[in-house]
């Protein structure tokens, strides 16, 4: 009978040989995200997974891991990154598709590792929406949707965060020169509009003849 181990590391042979591709989709709170990635998967077909959704999802569905990860965020620990990486590969595989946006992980340079040694997958390109503190406070304490942590002292502590955590991720990934940075300040079309020209970007034409062929007899390709 196989371990906990030997499942794991099933599910990473069989997500390794879907060979999927990996879009993390990094931004601080209310640089608008969520709204981009609905647009992705309309426009582009991809699979939206956020993080904290899978956690909250687990966290209410009452199994063993769902009340372990209640207990940690009741305790306020961090969820250990395999956790949430497990969740991950499984809705990764159970969506039947190879194509993925992966919001709002990893937070931080232990996520990041922890992910591409776990799956043996590195992203494609990290879509970083970049916005300016004063901007995002404004969004989200306009949005209105009664969130409790919706007011000024907890947003820029989650912004803090996020610079302390998340930054070293996007530097480190724009080493590998896997950064694509939106100017997400713009109205949300305009901001869509950059998005489609990084995943739908103009095909290169080249222009190929034989010996002795005119300028005017050129094949296309």
């Amino acid at each position: 009978m196989g371990t906990a181990n030997d499942s794991s590391k099933d599910i990473s042979v069989r997500l390794a040989e879907k060979k999927p591709k990996v879009v993390f989709v990094l931004g601080g709170p209310g640089s608008g995200k969520g709204t981009q990635c609905e647009k992705i998967v309309q426009d582009f077909g991809y699979t939206h997974l956020s993080a904290g959704d899978l956690l909250r999802a687990e966290k209410n569905s009452g199994s063993e891991n769902g009340i372990m990860i209640q207990n940690m965020m009741n305790e306020g620990k961090i969820v250990p990154s395999e956790v949430t990486i497990k969740l991950l590969q499984k809705a990764m595989l159970e969506s039947g598709n190879d194509k993925f946006l992966i919001d709002g992980f990893p937070r931080n340079e232990e996520n990041r590792a922890a992910f591409e040694a776990v799956t043996k997958i590195e992203p494609e390109f990290v879509l970083y929406f970049n916005c300016s503190e004063k901007e995002m406070e404004r969004r989200i304490l306009n949005r209105n949707q009664g969130r409790e942590d919706d007011n000024i002292e907890t947003i820029r502590k989650r912004f803090k965060v996020f610079l302390e955590s998340s930054l070293p991720v996007i530097e480190y990934y724009k080493g590998k020169g896997k950064v694509r940075e939106i100017d997400a300040a713009k109205p949300v079309e305009e901001v869509f509009e950059e998005v489609k020209g990084i995943f739908n970007p103009p095909e290169v034409r080249k222009v190929v003849g034989g010996r002795g062929w005119g300028r005017g007899c050129c094949a296309i390709l």
